[in-house]
């Protein structure tokens, strides 16, 4: 076991700190708090450091110390996608997964994660939410009409009988027939209030956090612009409402005025994470309404980028980072990429919408519209989730159980056709399903509303999986020494602004530095590098981008052409083994913007690639002793990748 060299990150003790504790004050040219007034770092309690005199350095600390991992977007039988494709475990068994216990999956194999989560929000699509469960349990809310009662009786034969229901009832709602009990306003709120029960009882302050939420999953024209909703409240409060759903409106302007009246009725918070715009044929960015296809307003941007602080950018169905045609300097930029197209497969997609997809591409285009609008509606921070359909959120490399339960361990699940197009044209095969990812929050403490305030100010990263710790810290007066302590916080908090801040209005010759930092897992590969992404917007207003090594494992050194040598390659396919041998347990440094333009609008955010490890296609070849074709990708580089720190003139 790595002895962890951050003393610093060792812990979260619960208590609460010292109310005397002094912080530093504001310096020139970053943002102690965001704009929209909706928080402080300082009223929240996530202070800098303390000043006064101690020769303990751990006097007043009240900064987050450790990162609490989670998964913002899990699936259980409730979702009616997930009950058609067989899955059978409910919230209980979920929670019971995420908090390190042992559970039968529905296929009836024992299974647990390697250790457990700190907090989990269930995101079951709010569209007909547990009507699969309660049919096959023959509520009598639903038997009220002979095809209900058939549907209830098909889906308990199992088999093909259970198989011929379901099709049955996606067909019904592909064509607007389906019974009129399906959008009972009273039946959604019973089962909501039903799962509110269950997310109170596994919710344990200080121990696990147990999050209210659902998935709004609006698919016009089969383009993915799903949101899933996450409240910061109790569930006493968030049960005065039945969930908004597609059914209501696929418009997200009409969702943000649903979560505007819940907070207005209510007192609450809530916020909402839109994924996936790798299968958005473009609307996820677009520089336009959905509804009125009117440009965007300053009213527009500021909504967004209020109810829309972060975005996932990596999970089972690809990685949204970026993508190899709009990062072509990028060697790193095609990871994972699932570009063939839309969500339901109805149009392949068109590569002049791909700058509308990616995450990168619209940090990019959130800078053009902050200079024009004096909003970035695009400003968002980043974290990784799952997106699994089963109940189980497990996405390590050697423990992936799958996205649906027709992909759960088998040794034909590599070659098992995920999704298919109606032409027959475009075919997603089961191997294309990413392990992928998890969300890290910089949390004081392991609670709801700690949490929730962390993501709301942005203080969050994403990774495809493994848990490394990552500091990202930006400011005007970082330097060389900073990285040669164990503290890096302690610095990083006293002396510049943390992931999902702002630089404002650079000092006079001053360019930003950056303090970053990364801590392998311990149960993942070494670290290969550390990159630093810029994004900018030059006087013509064209944006442009720009990725750097900033430090690395080794003695390499990057070659004439500017990039740095690969770090090299220690797996064993045939056994899915590595070995780190190669690579650093920890990497940390100070980076300097070399071409800083004070009047350009900018964004930072930092990116840590670890060594190559066996991919799950490898793990499932030495299980099952199978051969894959040479095809099937075998290594991966897992990653994380920060919230980013704007700089605004």
């Amino acid at each position: 076991m790595l002895r962890n060299p951050w003393p610093d990150q060792i812990g979260i003790t619960g208590r609460m700190w010292p109310e005397w504790a002094m912080v530093f004050p504001a310096m020139p040219g970053i943002a102690l708090s965001q704009e929209d007034g909706t928080h402080n770092l300082v009223s929240e309690g996530v202070a800098r450091t303390a000043v006064e005199k101690s020769y303990s350095p751990y006097v007043g600390r009240n900064y987050p110390t450790v990162p609490l991992w989670g998964d913002t977007h899990l699936h259980t039988a409730a979702s009616l996608d997930a009950f058609g494709q067989g899955a059978r475990l409910e919230a209980a068994e979920a929670y019971q997964f995420a908090r390190g216990e042992e559970v039968r999956a529905t296929s009836g194999m024992r299974v647990r994660l390697s250790r457990p989560l700190d907090w989990l929000v269930i995101a079951d699509h709010s569209e007909f939410s547990g009507i699969g469960v309660e049919l096959a349990k023959g509520n009598p809310m639903l038997m009220v009409d002979d095809q209900t009662r058939e549907w209830n009786r098909l889906i308990n034969q199992g088999g093909d009988e259970s198989w011929q229901a379901i099709i049955e009832i996606v067909t019904a709602m592909g064509k607007g027939e389906v019974p009129d009990v399906f959008f009972d306003k009273g039946l959604a709120k019973t089962f909501w209030q039903k799962h509110l029960e269950v997310v109170e009882r596994y919710n344990d302050p200080g121990e696990f956090t147990a999050f209210a939420g659902y998935e709004w999953s609006s698919m016009p024209n089969g383009d993915n612009l799903h949101r899933v909703v996450i409240f910061r409240d109790d569930t006493d409060m968030a049960g005065r409402i039945v969930p908004f759903s597609s059914n209501d409106s696929v418009d997200p302007e009409d969702l943000w005025k649903f979560l505007a009246g819940y907070e207005k009725e209510t007192g609450g918070s809530v916020l909402a994470i839109p994924h996936n715009g790798n299968l958005s044929s473009g609307l996820m960015f677009d520089t336009k309404t959905l509804t009125s296809g009117e440009p965007f307003t300053t009213a527009y941007a500021e909504e967004r980028s209020r109810w829309e602080p972060l975005y996932e950018a990596t999970q089972i169905k690809g990685d949204s980072e970026t993508h190899p045609l709009l990062s072509p300097d990028d060697e790193f930029a095609d990871y994972e990429t699932w570009d063939a197209a839309n969500l339901d497969m109805t149009k392949k997609n068109d590569p002049a919408t791909l700058d509308r997809q990616y995450a990168r591409s619209g940090l990019k285009r959130g800078l053009a519209f902050d200079a024009e609008l004096g909003v970035n509606p695009f400003k968002f921070g980043m974290v990784g989730s799952t997106d699994s359909h089963i109940s189980l959120t497990a996405v390590e490399e050697e423990n992936f159980l799958g996205k649906y339960e027709n992909t759960t361990p088998t040794a034909e699940r590599w070659g098992h056709v995920s999704m298919r197009s109606a032409d027959g044209s475009v075919n997603l095969l089961g191997w294309e399903a990413v392990s992928s990812g998890y969300a890290a929050v910089w949390a004081t403490e392991n609670t709801r509303k700690a949490i929730f305030d962390a993501m709301r100010r942005k203080e969050v990263y994403g990774t495809t999986g493994p848990r490394m710790l990552v500091r990202f810290f930006g400011g005007w007066d970082f330097v060389e020494d900073d990285a040669r302590g164990r503290l890096p916080a302690d610095v990083g908090y006293a002396k510049g602004v943390p992931m999902g801040g702002d630089l404002n209005s650079a000092p006079e010759g001053k360019a930003p530095t950056f303090l970053v930092a990364a801590l392998r897992d311990n149960y993942s590969g070494n670290l290969d590098r550390i990159q630093i992404i810029k994004g900018w917007l030059d006087a013509e207003g064209d944006t442009h981008e720009k990725v750097h090594d900033v430090v690395w494992s080794g003695d390499r050194m990057p070659g004439t052409d500017g990039k740095l040598p690969p770090v090299g390659n220690t797996v064993d396919v045939a056994t899915a083994t590595w070995t780190n041998t190669i690579g650093a347990a920890e990497l940390i440094t100070v980076w300097e913007d070399p071409d800083f333009d004070p009047t350009q609008h900018a964004f930072y955010y930092a990116r840590v690639i670890e060594i190559p490890t066996p991919r799950w296609t490898a793990y499932d070849a030495a299980r099952y002793g199978i051969d894959i074709p040479d095809e099937v990708p075998m290594i991966t580089q897992e990653r994380a990748y920060t919230s980013p720190i704007w700089y605004t003139p």
